[in-house]
């Protein structure tokens, strides 16, 4: 693991996004169930709002995009790319710190969710309109909020920012097992 902001040292370029997810909204109308009903295939969540391996899943700006956002992660991990249930565990855990943020300190409508496996690694961005730096604190053991990028540092073998002409790619990426 890298200590401070690692990735930011030499940001990427923004890469051009496509697509009918990126485009527009995929999820249901209001009313309609997001997200599976307990006992159904976490994968249903893949058939319900989009898939972020093909291409850029845009939530709502809301607390209950988080949710979506944990079992489209657990889906995709467990039962796309078949890694290990600790992997995932943690992964669902960064994605909802990242998604956290991006709903609490960005006031934006929208974000995207979009994961990249690559032979070796596993990379999870989470993208929003903002282009406010998130910041990592130093946190004590009492403190109950202010954790979230502490989580993505200790738990992730690397993170970073990558600034885009509108926002900005908070992202996080994590050394897997090959099959």
């Amino acid at each position: 693991m890298m200590g401070g902001m690692a990735g930011l040292e030499g940001m990427e370029q923004p890469r051009p996004r496509s697509g009918t997810a990126a485009a527009g909204w995929a999820l249901p109308e209001a009313g309609r169930k997001t997200v599976p009903a307990q006992g159904r295939p976490v994968s249903a969540a893949l058939e319900l709002v989009a898939d972020p391996v093909l291409d850029e899943v845009r939530l709502p700006s809301r607390p209950q995009s988080a949710g979506i956002a944990r079992r489209l992660t657990g889906a995709v991990l467990l039962k796309q790319w078949s890694l290990s249930p600790q992997l995932a565990e943690h992964a669902v855990l960064l994605v909802s710190e990242l998604v956290g943020n991006a709903v609490r300190h960005t006031g934006a409508r929208c974000f995207g969710l979009r994961m990249l496996r690559r032979r070796g690694w596993i990379r999870i961005e989470v993208r929003d309109p903002s282009r406010g730096l998130p910041c990592l604190m130093p946190v004590q053991e009492m403190d109950t909020s202010g954790r979230g990028l502490f989580l993505v540092d200790k738990l992730s073998d690397r993170w970073g920012v990558d600034l885009l002409p509108r926002g900005k790619t908070t992202w996080f990426e994590m050394r897997v097992t090959d099959r």
